[in-house]
């Protein structure tokens, strides 16, 4: 990980928040106790395509199944909570209480962003991230359920490119993600992209938050990769 910029104890504001992500800066923390945020500008940046995103047939029938309801901006405490809960591989989470309490304010905003996912009404994964233009800062997922962060995932990619989006962006690329398409960007070319997308518009709600979205109109915008 790149600690390009630390954490000089600035008073972070939601408005500072989304300035930073428009110059390709983000913040984390080192653990959930330790109070401290630091920037984070990584070299390289993991981005998914959106127009060449790939689900592997097996998902698919997961996902045609609508074994999962899902649904968008309900339950944000949740998904944060659930994303910062410690890991079964002993990984410890970067989501601090002002973490929450920032993307809480995007969130009211609506900056921020939840797709999420039910069992039998239990919410068992899902992920959060920033909406700025026709970009998409994918920030951290969680599944408590097999194959339900790889549903949400798929949800936010199908949400993003019917809404017009223009940049998914992963901040790192991961072994979970490549499978997904994933790559990595030099930050030079990133910056163009950013700044591209930064500048257009796209629409979040292109499915109406009132109701979840089948796992059939999912996978129609993927009709060519499934």
């Amino acid at each position: 990980m790149q600690h390009d910029h630390d954490g000089d104890r600035v008073d972070i504001t939601p408005q500072i928040l989304l300035k930073a992500y428009a110059a390709g800066i983000f913040p984390m923390a080192e653990d959930a106790d330790d109070p401290t945020i630091y920037w984070v500008e990584p070299k390289a940046r993991g981005v998914l395509p959106i127009d060449q995103f790939h689900v592997s047939r097996r998902l698919a029938r997961t996902i045609r199944s609508n074994r999962f309801e899902v649904r968008t901006d309900f339950d944000f405490c949740g998904v944060i909570a659930g994303c910062a809960a410690p890991r079964g591989d002993g990984e410890k989470t970067w989501i601090n209480a002002r973490i929450r309490e920032l993307y809480g304010a995007l969130y009211d905003a609506g900056h921020a962003h939840t797709i999420e996912v039910y069992a039998e009404g239990r919410l068992v994964g899902g992920l959060y991230g920033v909406s700025l233009g026709a970009a998409f800062f994918g920030e951290s997922m969680f599944h408590t359920s097999r194959d339900a962060s790889k549903v949400a995932l798929v949800h936010l990619m199908a949400r993003l490119r019917m809404g017009g989006y223009r940049l998914a962006d992963t901040q790192f690329v991961t072994d979970h993600l490549i499978q997904f398409g994933a790559e990595e960007v030099p930050r030079h070319v990133y910056k163009r992209r950013l700044a591209e997308a930064i500048a257009a518009d796209a629409v979040w709600g292109v499915w109406p938050k009132e109701r979840a979205v089948s796992g059939e109109e999912v996978l129609a915008s993927f009709a060519q990769e499934t």
